[in-house]
């Protein structure tokens, strides 16, 4: 932990880098942490204190910027050894321009705590500016008018280190202009994260000129793009990111009509931004500037609903919403209590229920169980070019992912389904492994057991619970008698 005056320091060496940048004369006191000095959009000095928190100074004249204690000075000059500026990337494509900064030296460049300078190597360096590069190619040949925004939205990129098989990014409206960015060599991959977070900034900066909602905290909402229950601002700005994350896919898939993975991403994310911008287009909470600005999405996104898209993409994308959505009831919604001792004693007494679910009641964001999310990335294997033979090759080295993921998503359905029947034996509370079941099932019938498990997963493992000491009450056979009493 940082004292509190090293924080409250870093605001004299934003004055500093604003200074240089001006070209003014300047001197002042800035923190040293571990030896070092960072100057916000210009680079990092190291001064070797042998200290871990001290003051320096920073001193500008004549074009000349120096950082010391008074002993040793650093110029901010490339024949300095002691200085490293910030590295950029600048990107080509049709004549149009992208550039922006590497930051890896700002000790506030993530989003919760300070961190140290991590200084990415030459080869990083080249390897981010070949990427970046080849995902403005696509943005520019796709989407031109995205494009032509992005350059004035996004500045600096925090450079994250390489996920398999995901690439993470984050931002916040209080970085304007800035966003954290895993490394990536999928030029589509990158290409959606940029615009992602864009569209993320551009909203962070609209909501300090306007309220598009009134304050409310609650964690009510379904948000397919993520594991928990989400509040009404959350959701907005996941609407507005996945609506261009949208627009680009669709832009592709159009370009494109051979590429399963845009398809297939096109598909998917049109209908989840479509279905959440539906629930939330109505709520009290919203600010009349926030129901004209949900609008003006929808006029856009309502016709995209009709555009003609390849069956196998449909399939998987309606396969994938259907199990994000029955783990994420699995995990966050509760079953009213009386509900559960009503169906417990039904089943108890031989009989069938004739009783009425009554609506969800609020979810809550305390998980039962989790989500390694990893059929998803599965079904992204498949969706490339040669992906049986990727799934095949890569399948088993996707975090998470079990004999029966794979099967499933290799269309081997009885295979996949005797796999999560072997791992809800082992354990019962598996919500992975209940979701897969519910949507392998459903895939293969239209049953009482599927019906159940996919409208009402939440309820028939609560009910599954209080009835496994019961030698007749297995998990399918609880389902499958749900299923015939409700709908």
């Amino acid at each position: 932990m940082c004292p509190l005056w090293v924080h409250v320091g870093h605001v004299h060496c934003l004055a500093a880098a604003a200074a240089i940048r001006a070209g003014i004369r300047f001197e002042i006191q800035v923190p040293v942490w571990s030896g070092t000095v960072s100057l916000p959009t210009l680079g990092v000095a190291e001064l070797g204190t042998g200290r871990q928190f001290s003051v320096a100074v920073a001193r500008g004249h004549d074009g000349v910027v120096e950082l010391g204690d008074g002993n040793s000075w650093v110029r901010t000059a490339d024949d300095d050894r002691r200085w490293h500026p910030l590295r950029s990337a600048v990107s080509w494509a049709q004549d149009r321009c992208f550039p922006v900064r590497l930051d890896d030296a700002d000790p506030y460049r993530g989003l919760y705590e300070p961190q140290l300078p991590h200084r990415l190597t030459a080869l990083e360096v080249e390897s981010w500016r070949t990427a970046l590069e080849q995902a403005w190619t696509l943005l520019v040949t796709h989407v031109p008018a995205v494009a032509e925004t992005l350059p004035e939205s996004l500045e600096s990129i925090v450079p994250a280190p390489a996920v398999p098989f995901r690439l993470p990014s984050a931002s916040t409206g209080e970085a304007f202009g800035s966003a954290i960015i895993s490394y990536s060599e999928d030029p589509a991959a990158l290409a959606e994260a940029l615009v992602h977070e864009v569209h993320h900034i551009r909203l962070g900066g609209l909501q300090h000129l306007t309220h598009l909602h009134e304050d409310d905290a609650r964690e009510r909402f379904y948000a397919p793009w993520r594991d928990d229950p989400r509040p009404i601002g959350g959701v907005i700005h996941g609407i507005y990111a996945f609506f261009g994350v949208t627009a680009f896919w669709r832009a592709l898939a159009r370009d494109e009509p051979e590429n399963p993975r845009a398809c297939f991403e096109f598909a998917l994310w049109r209908t989840q931004t479509w279905r959440t911008l539906q629930a939330v287009s109505g709520d009290d909470v919203l600010t009349t500037a926030g129901r004209r600005f949900l609008r003006g999405i929808a006029a856009e996104l309502a016709p995209w609903q009709d555009d003609p898209i390849a069956a196998e993409a449909r399939k998987w994308a309606n396969h994938a919403m259907a199990d994000h959505y029955v783990g994420w009831r699995l995990r966050h919604l509760r079953p009213a209590p009386e509900t559960v001792a009503e169906l417990v004693g039904a089943w108890r007494a031989g009989r069938r229920w004739t009783g009425h679910i009554p609506a969800d009641r609020q979810p809550t964001p305390v998980p039962d169980g989790t989500w390694p999310d990893a059929r998803l990335d599965l079904i992204r294997l498949r969706m490339r070019e040669n992906g049986a033979s990727t799934l095949s090759s890569d399948g088993s080295a996707v975090p998470g992912a079990t004999p029966a993921d794979i099967a499933f998503v290799g269309g081997r359905l009885q295979e996949a389904i005797d796999g999560y029947r072997a791992e809800l034996v082992a354990d019962p509370d598996n919500s992975a492994a209940l979701a897969g079941l519910a949507v392998a099932l459903s895939s293969w019938t239209t049953g009482p057991a599927s019906r159940a498990l996919m409208h009402h997963p939440e309820l028939v493992r609560a009910v599954h619970r209080e009835l496994r000491s019961d030698s007749d009450a297995s998990l399918e056979a609880v389902a499958g008698w749900l299923g015939r009493s409700v709908h």
